[in-house]
């Protein structure tokens, strides 16, 4: 009986303990959890509840007859990347949610190859392409799960569109019907970003305007909603449910952008996005932005990011947006009057 109400006393002693280093020193948010607690899993991609799943990837058109795209709502990692024109494609990522239906799906470029390496061996779904790149594709880390391999059962062209910004992707038929065929790809895992409390060192600021010579976002600071609210083009970013995207953390990833030996179907200059090596970027969440640094060793390595001064910076929990461009940002500062009535978290 003593050592039962002495066993007691020292595990509420042990909670008290950590809550009070939790509330006292600045951790981050990841897996702090009182002894013997039901807290669930957390998603290692974005930092909120959720399961790792298998990686799978689609590649996804983002121009204009391509909007409203389908399934981006439920993706854990997005990524805008440049492609021929000036114009940008979306590497969607998926793990902890996979919806009935995502597109409309496009093709892959040499861009994707050494980016997605950092997830290990994802599936990759997209539509076709170009046919120096087949190779390339064959014999990288990953499972090719593109539309070449399993046809019209599970790829379809949506009859309200026009192709080719109408394909369509299956998706749960796809993930069944690859495990059948014994493609186990890699499960999500830490990418190199935490997540925790933003830095008071961030600029608030009412937007940023980044852009490609081509094509352009805005993210637009909600604070109703605690998440950027995304424009694409000048144009509100809704998806197929009216659904307006945008993450609570948006990263602009400055990188060096150069022709590669590809072309397109009608010989545009497939442009190379390096995101193996170090540089420049921009955290935004929580109202502000933040200038960093990011860098990146090896292609199978994950993507660190800190700030200015060499120190740690946290994503905000929830779905992360990656720009890739080598385009500076503009800044919109927020007036007097929104200082006054914005909250800063």
């Amino acid at each position: 009986m003593f050592f039962k109400k002495f066993l007691l006393t020292a595990l509420a002693a042990l909670s008290i303990v950590i809550v009070a280093v939790a509330l006292f020193v600045k951790l981050p948010i990841e897996k702090l959890s009182l002894p013997f607690s039901d807290s669930g899993p957390v998603n290692s991609l974005t930092g909120i509840d959720g399961v790792d799943g298998p990686v799978f990837v689609v590649k996804i058109d983002d121009t204009k007859l391509a909007h409203p795209q389908v399934g981006l709502k439920s993706a854990d990692v997005i990524y805008i990347e440049q492609v021929e024109g000036g114009l940008t494609r979306i590497a969607a990522v998926f793990s902890s949610n996979i919806p009935p239906v995502v597109g409309p799906v496009r093709s892959a470029r040499i861009s994707d190859i050494e980016l997605l390496s950092q997830y290990g061996k994802v599936g990759f779904a997209y539509s076709g392409a170009q046919r120096l790149m087949l190779p390339v594709i064959a014999s990288a880390n990953l499972y090719d799960v593109g539309a070449n391999k399993f046809g019209p059962k599970y790829y379809f062209n949506d009859p309200l569109r026009i192709a080719p910004y109408a394909m369509m992707l299956k998706f749960p038929e796809l993930l069944k019907e690859s495990k059948a065929r014994g493609i186990q790809p890699a499960t999500a895992t830490s990418m190199g970003w935490k997540f925790g409390d933003p830095s008071t060192e961030r600029v608030m600021i009412k937007s940023a305007h980044i852009s490609w010579p081509a094509s352009s976002y805005d993210a637009i600071w909600s604070e109703k909603e605690d998440r950027w609210l995304l424009n694409h083009n000048g144009e509100v970013d809704t998806d197929s449910d009216g659904y307006v995207l945008g993450p609570k953390t948006f990263v602009i990833q400055m990188v060096s952008i150069s022709d590669s030996i590809y072309k397109d179907k009608v010989g545009g200059v497939t442009p190379f996005s390096a995101t193996v090596g170090e540089g420049n970027c921009y955290l935004l969440r929580n109202g502000g932005y933040l200038p960093c640094t990011w860098s990146r060793s090896l292609a199978e390595e994950g993507t660190l990011f800190k700030d200015m001064n060499g120190e740690e910076i946290f994503f905000e929990p929830g779905q992360i947006w990656f720009a890739l461009t080598s385009k500076e940002p503009v800044f919109t500062a927020i007036s007097a009057q929104d200082a006054t009535t914005t909250t800063r978290k």
